[in-house]
């Protein structure tokens, strides 16, 4: 996933043979025990299983009706053996977005029948529904789901469009396994299209062989613009919602950049895993910066209408697609399978994530959307990034995201993740003499782990990097760096790459805030006393509107504000706009400037010709034969 994701707010194909299932317990009740007067009762705790199904079918229903309440309903069909009780479940959460959604909040008017008549029905927890069938026959199960949220884990309807996912609409039975094949039939108007990467099988209606592949296709239902352009000897959709959202020469420029990034992607795994491909993309001016969220053949974009045609989507789209090889078929073993009911921890999301985001730059630069100068400068953002957060190792960092700290690290392990990749790169390159690359890496592990149906490990992962590099040990690397939380060794590294960091001092203005943006907005964490921000009353808990007539919802505002500022006077007048308690209001604070030491990633003119051959091969992602 990219999220906030620096911008702005990513699994898998079901690959392997061993099967994920919840461990739900129940209490069962014992005969009563009499003890010392007291009537007690044993408890002895089992694992809930449900009663075996077949045949299974799910039915989407979204019509101008459903729009007009924002409401999806979703039906369950399936054929059961006998009375026993059918315990079926929803997902807490959505494979590559590392959160708890607890969609089960958004259901309503839940309901069973069998042979017309209504089943009786409970709940064994808070996703989880106990069905009780009257015999041998066909049941289906109904709700509604409420869709409001717009956010690509989840599902959002407008009155002629409907994003949803799986996760959010799909049972199924606990105990029972994944394994299961299934269809999706979409009852909605005539003159409304529906796209997703589902298999076609029939009039708007779609299979899968297994519960994974089920919820890991979204679809898009409504009025919005699709098509398509062949890349890479596949069909490659792109849908854009609302409809004329993205047309003209930034609809084609959208187009081009996916031409360009994919087949230097598809180069370093060898092979496009996909017979389709589509990007799915919603612009809603209620939503602030941009987001991706990765699928095995497609992913959803949901961003500001002012992303649209910023230099900032090639980069959204590198990312996402990339997903479609380290995620959604490489992934740590941690992720392997995918379960669907609590959060799945990995010390590894720096690697599935961060380094997807080193690759995203590379494919910019290799399939030439950017030059070697762009390619560095998104480098040195990267790197002003992590100076500017309190040092945080990588592997804490993929573990805490599920809990999403304040302390402006939430996602730091996208930047320093990304930087840590480049590291890697340098140093089997070095090396090597130039023989191998972190391509290799990943060459390497798609091969051993996804190709066999597993995820890969901790120790495979650093013993593949060793491998690559002639033999060279990472032992200290790993200590010092990733699990540990020195500040990375540019000095040393980059010179084996003919790059070098230059350090400039400058006077920047500054507001004194620390904010957390998200896709509702930019919220004030902090305010440094003595600061712009706290003499203009600015408070924690306030969400940031404007500042100095620069909106905050625009993912660059920070470098806006810089830019147009830094040419006035130290306590000119600075208009800030903020909302409080539901309110806004103005505030004026006085312009304020402080000493700033910026690195910056540059080439350096003295570098070895060995140096110079490692650096060309990173940017034209080659190596010595």
């Amino acid at each position: 996933m990219h999220t906030r994701e620096r911008l702005l707010h990513s699994s898998a194909t079901h690959q392997g043979v061993r099967i994920s299932t919840r461990m739900k317990v129940v209490s069962v009740l014992a005969p009563a025990i009499a003890m010392g007067g007291l009537s007690i009762r044993a408890t002895a705790q089992v694992v809930a299983t449900s009663a075996p199904i077949s045949d299974i079918s799910y039915e989407v229903t979204f019509t101008r009706t459903n729009a007009a309440v924002r409401r999806v309903s979703s039906a369950m069909t399936f054929t059961v053996g006998g009375g026993e009780p059918l315990l079926l479940s929803l997902p807490s959460w959505t494979p590559g977005a590392y959160e708890i959604g607890n969609f089960a909040r958004n259901v309503a008017d839940f309901a069973a029948e069998e042979a017309g008549h209504t089943l009786a029905w409970d709940k064994v927890d808070a996703d989880t529904w106990r069905v009780r069938p009257s015999g041998v026959g066909q049941v289906i199960v109904r709700f509604n789901y409420l869709a409001d949220s717009l956010d690509n884990a989840n599902t959002w309807a407008r009155p002629d469009f409907l994003l949803f996912n799986g996760t959010n609409l799909f049972l199924y039975p606990e105990g029972r396994g994944f394994d299961f094949p299934a269809s999706v039939t979409v009852n909605t108007e005539a003159g409304w299209k529906v796209v997703t990467g589902m298999t076609p099988a029939g009039q708007r209606r779609y299979s899968a062989s297994n519960y994974h592949d089920l919820v890991d296709m979204p679809f898009f239902v409504g009025n919005f613009d699709v098509d398509s352009s062949q890349v890479a000897g596949t069909w490659v959709r792109f849908a854009t919602y609302p409809a004329g959202s993205v047309s003209g020469g930034v609809r084609i420029a959208s187009l081009t950049a996916l031409k360009l990034v994919i087949p230097v992607e598809a180069k370093v795994f060898g092979e496009v895993p996909w017979t389709n491909y589509t990007v799915m993309q919603i612009a809603d001016p209620s939503y602030s910066g941009g987001s991706g969220l990765e699928h095995q053949n497609s992913h959803v974009d949901v961003l500001g209408p002012g992303m649209i045609g910023s230099p900032v989507m090639p980069s959204l789209y590198a990312h996402e697609i990339f997903h479609a090889w380290n995620v959604k078929r490489l992934r740590p073993s941690d992720l392997w399978p995918y379960r669907y009911d609590v959060e799945q921890p990995t010390t590894m999301l720096w690697i599935s994530e961060g380094i997807t985001d080193y690759y995203a730059d590379l494919a910019e630069v290799r399939g030439g959307i950017v030059d070697p100068k762009g390619f560095y400068d998104l480098t040195t953002d990267k790197i002003l990034e992590v100076e500017g957060l309190p040092p945080t190792s990588l592997e804490d960092a993929s573990l805490s995201t599920w809990v999403h700290p304040r302390d402006g690290t939430e996602y730091v392990y996208y930047p320093k993740g990304s930087l840590a990749g480049l590291l890697l790169d340098i140093m089997i390159r070095d090396a090597s003499d130039n023989h191998a690359s972190l391509d290799d890496v990943f060459r390497a592990l798609y091969n051993a782990a996804y190709k066999n149906g597993r995820g890969f490990t901790l120790d495979e992962w650093w013993a593949t990097v060793s491998k690559a590099a002639h033999g060279k040990s990472f032992s200290d690397f790993y200590a010092r760096y990733i699990d540990g939380r020195e500040e990375f060794p540019y000095d040393r590294v980059l010179p084996l790459a003919g790059l070098r960091l230059t350090r400039d001092t400058s006077l920047v203005p500054q507001l004194g805030i620390s904010s957390l943006q998200d896709s509702s907005g930019v919220h004030v964490n902090q305010v440094g006393p003595g600061s712009a921000a706290a003499v203009a009353g600015v408070q924690p808990g306030d969400d940031l509107i404007s500042v100095g007539g620069i909106e905050a919802s625009d993912p660059e505002w920070t470098d806006k504000f810089r830019s147009r500022y830094a040419g006035q006077a130290e306590g000119t007048l600075l208009p800030l706009v903020v909302r409080r308690s539901g309110t806004n209001q103005t505030l004026t604070a006085r312009l304020h400037f402080v000493p700033r030491v910026a690195s910056r990633l540059v080439e350096d003119p003295r570098a070895s010709a060995k140096a110079r051959r490692v650096r060309e091969g990173i940017l034209r992602g080659t190596t010595a034969q």
